[in-house]
């Protein structure tokens, strides 16, 4: 199969020499992504790069890091390229792993494979602990919207994935900044793909983050919702009717009945002064308690929903 290596670049001039170098014989091409880098790392490659594989691809605007890894794969499907492996130009990512990233692939097991870094607590000795705190919460709001819940680092930014992934994904729609890898996720569960971890060590050099947590705060929580919204419509109704689907319209009808009804029935309380009967109360509590077993019992089937089978050959 043929491999290629898509690295995004933006402010990483200081490393990028020493990740194409680290890059092995198993990959064919290295796309260089210069994403409108005001530190010049595309020109700084074309200069002073010896490896015949590498291409440098510049883009006219910054798109961001999910932009730039995109113009990688559209370039990897006109080269008919077979793999493509996305390692960041900052040196986090140790390119030493992609026969492990690429493996799953190759033997026909997953679609995409990513990077597992809470794998051993000794991969997680020198991650910065407002990271390790961060990446540990958005891991499990991406389980939930994404599907995919047999993952443990949804965030990890290393990733492979087939060709043949790749052509059933709509890159437009895809988000291309920080929202890049969980949106990934989202589409590729639409579509059905098989997604395999691969443990690994993170690696933290003095690399300038351009990430802004409060842009993160705003931005997120509207993005997830949409997106989870969508997935359990195109799984649970669009393209499937099964008993998860079941499952949430009950658990959502009961409980949202038992909720209004009992906020209802305490507004009346409050403004007459007259306490609701023991018979007022169970009759707004029931509903939410059977709702919440029935949403409880949709997750538990969404959870062993998750694709486990590699997406067939066109």
């Amino acid at each position: 199969m043929k491999i290629a290596v898509a690295i995004p670049c933006y402010k990483t001039k200081d490393f990028i020499l020493d990740v194409i170098e680290k890059i092995g014989s198993e990959v064919s091409q290295i796309y260089v992504i210069d994403d409108k880098c005001p530190e010049g790392t595309g020109i700084f490659v074309v200069d002073n790069n010896k490896d015949p594989r590498v291409e440098v691809i510049f883009n006219e605007i910054n798109m961001g890091v999910g932009g730039a890894v995109k113009e990688g794969f559209k370039r990897a499907l006109e080269d008919n390229i077979d793999i493509v492996v996305k390692v960041d130009g900052d040196f986090q990512m140790d390119p030493a792993l992609i026969p492990k990233f690429v493996k799953p692939i190759i033997d026909g097991k997953a679609d995409y494979v990513k990077g597992n870094r809470f794998y051993s607590l000794d991969y997680l000795q020198k991650m910065p602990p407002l990271r390790l705190f961060g990446n540990s919460f958005l891991s499990f709001i991406n389980k939930m919207v994404s599907g995919y819940w047999n993952l443990m680092d949804p965030t990890n930014g290393y990733v492979a994935i087939s060709t043949k992934a790749i052509k059933l994904l709509p890159l437009h729609k895809i988000a291309n900044r920080y929202f890049f890898e969980s949106d990934m996720l989202f589409r590729l569960n639409i579509v059905r793909a098989c997604i395999k971890e691969v443990p690994m060590k993170a690696l933290y050099q003095n690399e300038k983050s351009s990430l802004r947590i409060g842009k993160i705060l705003l931005s997120f929580p509207s993005l997830y919702l949409k997106r989870f919204v969508k997935r359990i419509f195109y799984n649970y109704f669009l393209r499937d009717f099964n008993i998860g689907s079941i499952e949430i319209v009950f658990g959502t009808f009961f409980f949202l009945f038992g909720l209004i009804f009992g906020i209802y029935k305490w507004y009346q309380s409050i403004h007459s002064q007259n306490p609701s009967t023991s018979g007022t109360v169970m009759l707004a509590a029931l509903p939410i308690i059977i709702g919440i077993q029935f949403l409880l019992a949709a997750i538990q089937y969404d959870i062993s929903n998750v694709p486990k089978e590699p997406l067939e050959d066109e």
